[in-house]
């Protein structure tokens, strides 16, 4: 009886204003048949630091965010302040 367990980016969406939204499934076999699944699911915002990020979503991340999309999101965010 042998017993494996891997991760897997399985969805990868980028929404309007840039966001990146990944789902994580961890995956456990037992001789070759899958018994268990879970997920994780993460969000990452324009011009955040990628380090430790899958590769697969650092590409992505890369094509998705040029400059005019990371201006944009930080317009946006300087907007949605409240005043103090």
């Amino acid at each position: 009886m042998s017993f494996t367990e891997f991760k897997t980016v399985d969805q990868i969406t980028v929404t309007e204003n840039g966001i990146v939204l990944y789902r994580e499934a961890t995956r456990i076999l037992k001789d070759g048949e899958q018994i268990a699944q879970t997920y994780h699911r993460t969000s990452l915002t324009p011009a955040q630091d990628l380090t430790g990020q899958p590769a697969n979503v650092v590409a992505i991340c890369n094509a998705a965010w040029t400059e005019a999309v990371i201006a944009a999101y930080q317009a946006q965010m300087k907007a949605n302040q409240l005043p103090q």
